[in-house]
């Protein structure tokens, strides 16, 4: 049986590029790569409604270098889309080598998005990846190019589709007839369209070459502010944040929290952690608490290993004014010596 290899992002337009070769009586198995900045989460529920085997890949480190230096540029935001995506079908392309598959299959519709899904955009991901002739695109493909799988009657051209476009009706039309009851909205998995986490990347990335993981899972997190002194201050928003906080901890941090009160935790991180970002990371932390209306508030504060110490501060609510953090705004705005 001849087999194919699908980039399964979860989305429905992955989703529908499956059935559609699925209909081939061509046997199809699913890739989906993983990142700090988007997961495999929508990729498994989609192979579960697809029934096909998805394999998963951890391409961080490599896709942190085409974060950092596109060479086709980035989207409106920090998002290289077309180095992405020649990027992923050349690892679909060797996991196709890998398991005897014939041809890689993308959901990838003309037009539907104007940067990276015009025509040029889209050859220039197929020379990119070193599989040019190999990457059938189902939804678009009688508007495109004749591919290998095409020409050596793999597939049956007629029997492929026209969409192009940003209008979603045919693929809507076409989830309704195949009984798709649960997808995403197109483009929601990857942080790098998020104008905020963008901005938190880009001024991280300005002060910092070479990121760890745990820098860039602390931007997923709190509200970000950086004090006066140049340092990051972090403060959860939930519970579930306050817990993970504790996880990231690195030995440079300090971890603040109301005492008496239920409030979050908050994240100091800096090399040069002085009296001032001290008090106002305090500050901070007991204006989000429910301590807020109270005219004194006592904050613990400790470095990793060390002895908690006790900070009060005067009416937190009103205590950040000019001169003070609200002057230096919030991170990333500001930049911080991380």
């Amino acid at each position: 049986m001849t087999k194919a290899v699908a980039l399964l992002s979860g989305g429905l337009d992955s989703m529908l590029a499956v059935k559609v070769i699925q209909e081939h009586g061509i046997q199809v198995v699913g890739v989906s790569f993983v990142t700090p900045f988007f997961s495999a989460k929508m990729a498994k529920e989609a192979a579960k409604q697809l029934s096909i085997p998805l394999h998963i890949f951890d391409i961080t480190h490599e896709h942190l270098e085409i974060v950092k230096r596109p060479k086709y540029g980035y989207g409106k935001y920090m998002n290289p889309c077309i180095d992405c995506h020649a990027f992923m079908v050349k690892k679909a392309g060797e996991f196709m080598e890998q398991i005897g598959a014939s041809f890689i299959v993308s959901g990838e519709v003309l037009g539907e998005r104007p940067k990276s899904q015009n025509r040029m955009a889209l050859r220039i991901v197929e020379k990119e990846s070193g599989y040019r002739g190999y990457l059938l695109r189902p939804l678009s493909a009688k508007l495109l190019p004749p591919t290998v799988p095409e020409e050596k009657g793999l597939v049956d051209k007629e029997r492929l589709l026209s969409i192009q476009g940003r209008s979603r009706k045919p693929q809507l039309e076409l989830a309704e007839r195949y009984g798709f009851k649960d997808f995403p909205t197109p483009a929601g998995g990857c942080l790098l369209t998020d104008p905020i986490f963008s901005q938190r990347l880009r001024d991280l990335l300005a002060e910092k070459k070479d990121p760890t993981i745990n820098d860039l899972e602390l931007l997923k997190l709190g509200r970000h502010f950086c004090s006066p002194e140049g340092v990051k201050i972090v403060v959860a928003r939930n519970q579930r944040e306050s817990e993970l906080f504790l996880k990231l901890t690195q030995p440079e941090d300090w971890i603040f929290q109301v005492k008496g009160y239920p409030g979050p935790r908050t994240l100091v991180r800096g090399k040069n952690v002085g009296e001032q970002t001290i008090k106002e990371a305090a500050i901070l932390t007991a204006r989000y608490s429910k301590a807020r209306n109270l005219p004194r508030v006592k904050v613990g504060y400790r470095g990793v290993g060390e002895e908690e110490k006790i900070i009060e501060v005067e009416h937190p609510l009103k205590s950040l004014s000019m001169g003070s953090i609200n002057e230096a705004k919030p991170y990333p705005n500001s930049k911080c010596k991380v």
